[in-house]
């Protein structure tokens, strides 16, 4: 495990117990990464606090029937296109 932060609260925990609440969550989150846990231990009950990373994303258009990302590969005829285009407003 790299580099998750772990927050142990209302009692103590054994780190075999962390391990296994760590490795369930990664067992069942395979696409994530997980950056911190907060334990809240309160009598015979624990609450989790599972803080994932965010996960970045490129944000993607339908402009003048392409769908892009980006207009840098658009040549000026398409750039002028997308530019003369009427844009709604919500």
């Amino acid at each position: 495990m790299t580099n998750i932060n772990i927050n142990v609260t209302g009692g103590t925990m054994s780190q075999n117990e962390i391990d296994a609440y760590i490795n369930r969550a990664l067992k069942n989150n395979p696409n994530r990464h997980l950056s911190a846990v907060d334990i809240n231990i309160d009598g015979d009950f624990v609450d989790l606090t599972y803080h994932w990373e965010s996960v970045p994303f490129e944000r993607i258009r339908r402009i003048t029937g392409y769908l892009v990302g980006t207009l840098d590969r658009f040549n000026n005829g398409k750039r002028a296109e997308e530019a003369d285009r009427v844009k709604h407003g919500i």
